[in-house]
């Protein structure tokens, strides 16, 4: 901050708020449209086509710090926890969500039922960015 910037205030409560929606980012969902009563720290992944407040903010997350929305775009490579989906969120250029694992079933060949078992989890992990 530069010597004898007025309201310094209000650039540490912004960062402040920054700090607490990406240190351990936890979303509601993803949206296009900001909700109509969000409680203060409640954070969002602003979706395509976004209106109101939040738009021209596409992939943002979007927090709300009680009386205003902070915005934060994301970088590839950042991981949030979607509670609407109980699920983490990746963003690479746009955001994605782990793929659920189907167990396998069905087939007539033990060996082959276990190969692609094997072969679906690591795909999964490696989506997950786990593993490369």
């Amino acid at each position: 901050m530069p010597a004898g910037q007025a309201q310094k205030e209000l650039f540490v409560n912004e960062s402040l708020a920054l700090i607490d929606m990406l240190m351990h980012p936890v979303v509601m969902g993803a949206a296009a449209t900001p909700p109509g009563s969000p409680a203060a720290g409640e954070c969002w992944i602003v979706e395509a086509g976004a209106v109101d407040a939040w738009a021209g903010q596409d992939d943002a997350i979007a927090g709300w710090d009680g009386a205003r929305w902070t915005f934060a775009s994301p970088r590839d490579g950042l991981a949030v926890h979607d509670l609407s989906t109980g699920a983490k969120r990746h963003f690479s250029r746009v955001w994605t969500s782990v793929p659920t694992v189907a167990s396998p079933t069905g087939g007539s060949v033990i060996d082959s039922e276990a190969r692609a078992a094997v072969d679906s989890l690591l795909a999964a992990v490696r989506q997950a960015g786990l593993i490369v």
